[in-house]
């Protein structure tokens, strides 16, 4: 095998504190290209992920992002493109490689010009299996749809958290010159916290001082699903959701069964304990008694998080799903979606796993965010 010179190694790391954004840390990226025996090149992607509590049943989503004219456009890398052990789903920490196979098949041809970034964030595992869902998908108005409740679903991935104004930030600072993404609302420090700087179409972002690890408000359903495309997720489904806030029948899935759920129809991600029962605060919610008056940072109530060990399921912000609430057209806009999960203006009661709201997708709300899933 024939080898050529390493070419121009690009480090872009998006955080290395992962307690401010929780992106996870990446750390000596290296990248080279090799040309095959059949004349082809290949190009190696290779870095170390430093999480000591990446598990198979707490696994980092790791994706690759690209840029073909040294740095002015970039593109997610799709991982039909790739092999090795350190792309999409990541189950121990360590030293990872990525091969991207072709990359000359993908209409272009000056390799030198390459530069990559490579993220990640923690995931929890859902397996597959039987669970209790208590809620009709899309409240049953949803006419694509069944109207009969879910009771099983494959194994998915969701995140472990509801993703970060600083996650945010660093998809605007890619994708926002022209202002895409962003709204004037994101400036408010007390309910979001991003600034935008300079002028279309060359904006900037900035995330406003100790706002980096508060979930991300004021996003439409389309801005959640545009981010989370960039990441190359989606978001999860009504059904989804409900099984990630109270766990299946078999917390380790109806293939291994050894795990049962003690509580699998629970009314919150801990139990059936009321948020605020016996003067212990087990998620946000509206006034300041849990200790926050607006949002929460991630993952504030670790203690409480559901069986598999999602966070902030209950309060802090609703999230958006993939679900619709009805198909019917709206004065030019498409249907309602569903959101799921309470926020830091619900009272306590509407913390729990079933109560929801609908939105027109448009909405953009100092309660609502959103998490991915795979």
């Amino acid at each position: 095998m024939l080898y050529r010179s390493i070419f121009l190694i690009f480090f872009f790391l998006l955080s290395s504190d992962v307690s401010f954004s929780k992106w996870l840390e990446i750390s000596n990226l290296q990248v080279k290209k090799e040309i095959t025996d059949q004349g082809g090149a290949k190009i190696i992607i290779e870095y170390d992920i430093n999480d000591p509590e990446i598990s198979s049943d707490s696994p980092a989503y790791v994706f690759v992002r690209f840029s073909k004219d040294s740095g002015k456009e970039w593109y997610l890398l799709p991982t039909k493109y790739l092999r090795g052990d350190g792309y999409d789903i990541v189950d121990s920490p360590g030293h990872k490689q990525v091969i991207w196979w072709g990359p000359t098949e993908m209409s272009f041809s000056n390799l030198d010009q390459l530069k990559f970034k490579v993220l990640a964030m923690k995931m929890i595992k859902i397996p597959g299996g039987e669970f209790i869902m208590k809620a009709i998908p899309g409240g049953g108005y949803d006419g694509s749809k069944s109207q009969n409740r879910v009771s099983g679903l494959s194994t998915f991935y969701v995140a472990k958290y509801e993703t970060t104004i600083a996650m945010y930030v660093d998809y605007l600072n890619e994708v926002g010159g022209d202002g895409t993404g962003w709204n004037k609302r994101m400036s408010d420090n007390l309910r979001c916290g991003i600034t935008q700087n300079g002028a279309s179409p060359n904006f900037t972002y900035s995330v406003i001082p100790g706002r980096e690890k508060f979930p991300i408000t004021y996003v439409s359903w389309y801005d959640a699903v545009a981010f989370l495309e960039w990441c190359g997720l989606r978001l999860p489904t009504e059904a989804e959701w409900e099984k990630a806030f109270r766990g299946g029948i078999f917390l380790d899935g109806d293939e291994k069964k050894q795990k049962s759920n003690l509580l699998p129809e629970r009314k919150y991600p801990w139990g059936n304990e009321a948020p605020n029962e016996g003067g212990i605060y087990r998620c946000n919610y509206d006034g300041a008694d849990d200790g926050f008056e607006n949002s929460a940072p991630v993952g504030s109530f670790e203690k409480f998080n559901s069986p598999n060990g999602v966070s902030d399921m209950a309060g802090n912000v609703a999230e958006w799903t993939l679900d619709w609430y009805t198909t019917t057209y709206h004065i030019g806009i498409d249907g309602f979606r569903v959101v799921r999960g309470g926020s830091w203006m619900a009272v306590p009661v509407e913390c729990d796993a079933i109560t929801g709201a609908t939105s027109i997708p448009l909405k953009e709300s100092s309660i609502m965010g959103f998490r991915g899933a795979k």
